[in-house]
């Protein structure tokens, strides 16, 4: 009984605790997209050969950042460019794109595809 009551307790826990923060994602979401474009606006400033993946993975990285509505919104955006990508017959390095924005996403270090000599202030 006393396990059956601690299970309801932590089940119910978990579900107002979910509930209560349902209000936030849609700002998260936002906030996600402002940061994806400000990491594609960036790179088309920075004009840096081989920065592409620095870029996918910081905008995935800081949008995530955000919590759940920011990831949402990284991987849709993410997928989606892949997607149209892929289907301009532009997709030649999908898979590593892919691969930077999934390492972004899960809170890597964006660094870690930094090229050499790109300024810093991206």
């Amino acid at each position: 009984m006393k396990l059956i009551l601690a299970t309801l307790v932590l089940v119910l826990v978990m579900v107002v605790g979910v509930q209560a923060q349902w209000y936030r994602f849609p700002g998260q979401a936002a906030g996600g997209a402002k940061d994806m474009w400000r990491a594609y606006s960036d790179m088309k400033k920075a004009n840096w050969k081989n920065s592409d993946k620095y870029f996918h993975a910081r905008g995935n990285y800081e949008a995530a950042k955000r919590g759940p509505g920011g990831r949402w919104a990284a991987t849709v955006i993410s997928n989606g460019r892949e997607t149209i990508q892929r289907g301009i017959g532009r997709g030649q390095d999908s898979a590593a794109d892919q691969a930077a924005n999934r390492w972004g996403r899960n809170g890597g270090d964006p660094n870690r595809y930094r090229p050499k000599g790109l300024p810093r202030r991206y």
